[in-house]
């Protein structure tokens, strides 16, 4: 039988003074009690209770066993509570791991608001490119593009569509001359993910169908905030994420290209281990996360900056697709200028004000980089 239920029906009969009393009271039969503390005597190979036509007593081992078994049961009692209290009030550390580039641009005001609703959940954030087991490795959940995931076990919902732009300084093109159709970046030097990433060929849909070129690489890195500093520095023509360089095309920093062709989206989807019994920590956050991204214009993730320059992330508020309008969130990370101009200008001399941290800010989360990400 099971021993706990039984402990608990002998410290109910020992309480009461009655088996037929402890039966009513925990909704069993009065033979199901007797043989549960039977049970228990045998198994302890001493008699707890004795037993008359009239009354019941302890013996000596019963008061022993009825104090520790009161005191274990307490305790359990009090486990169990506090875990149901954890699965309903967001509390405790929460495991989050994301790409490095998408985390650092996306996912701070995301922690920040979610902070300050849940003061009592400490987010934990690792930064990886690579496949990643939640299970395996410990995680509460992952920010994750498709290639990342290795399980097929794992739940996930999708946050958002990442576009891909290509992109240019305007002295670059007023040097180099601005390619108007996908065939003419083989005449440019590129500056590209490896081919492990999205393969050797960039595939382009336009008006006419699917077109299909091989840029000539003239430096390859697996990061695509390294390929926005080359581009900056003039170097050649990246494809570069939308929600990367939203503010490099609205200072006119960078020059969107092909506007009329399309090239494959990146899904980006949270992911966690299973729909059942989710921690309250976890439930609330990736509510949080789906309506941060479906109600703000990182939504697009930094698209609507691309077009023509139109809504500007400095702007109070921005307008949706629809119409409607919501408020711009901040990037949590710019890294404004090349950093050659950052060498080359005196410390503190030409740094943005925007990009000096207000004094007495503290931050609720802690973030570990395990290597870099391509997004």
């Amino acid at each position: 039988m099971d021993h706990l239920q039984s402990m608990r029906v002998f410290v109910k009969v020992a309480d009461l003074g009655s088996f037929a009393r402890a039966a009513s009271a925990m909704d069993i039969s009065n033979a199901v009690a007797t043989r549960h503390v039977a049970d228990l005597e045998g198994r302890l190979g001493t008699r707890l209770l004795n037993r008359t036509t009239r009354s019941l007593s302890l013996t000596e081992s019963g008061q022993v066993y009825l104090e520790r078994a009161r005191q274990i049961l307490d305790e359990l009692e009090d486990v169990e509570q506090m875990v149901v209290a954890r699965n309903h009030e967001p509390v405790g550390t929460l495991r989050i791991v994301a790409p490095v580039v998408f985390g650092l641009h996306n996912l701070a005001p995301v922690l920040q608001t979610y902070t300050q609703r849940y003061p009592q959940v400490i987010p934990d954030v690792t930064l990886v490119d690579r496949q990643v087991d939640l299970v395996e490795e410990g995680f509460d959940l992952g920010v994750v593009t498709a290639r990342q995931m290795r399980s097929a076990s794992i739940v996930t919902r999708r946050l958002t569509t990442g576009c891909m732009t290509v992109c240019a300084t305007p002295a670059y093109l007023e040097k180099h001359g601005t390619p108007t159709r996908p065939e003419h970046l083989m005449e440019h030097p590129s500056l590209s993910l490896p081919s492990e990433y999205w393969g050797d060929e960039r595939v382009f849909t336009g008006a006419d169908g699917e077109v299909r070129v091989r840029p000539s690489n003239v430096i390859v890195a697996n990061n695509t905030e390294m390929l926005r500093q080359f581009a900056l520095l003039g170097m050649g023509i990246a494809i570069l994420p939308s929600y990367l360089i939203g503010r490099d095309m609205t200072r006119g920093r960078l020059v969107r290209l092909l506007g009329d062709y399309r090239l494959p989206q990146v899904e980006i989807n949270v992911a966690y281990p299973s729909r059942r019994h989710l921690p309250a920590k976890v439930r609330t956050f990736i509510d949080h996360l789906v309506e941060h991204f479906s109600q703000t214009p990182n939504s697009q993730l930094g698209e609507q900056w691309v077009k023509d320059g139109q809504a500007r992330p400095a702007d109070a508020m921005a307008a949706s697709p629809n119409g409607a309008a919501y408020p711009v969130v901040p990037e949590a990370f710019d890294g404004a200028e090349p950093i050659s101009e950052l060498l080359d200008s005196s410390l503190g001399s030409n740094v943005d004000a925007e990009r000096t941290p207000k004094a007495g800010r503290t931050s609720t989360s802690r973030t570990r980089t395990s290597a870099i990400s391509p997004l």
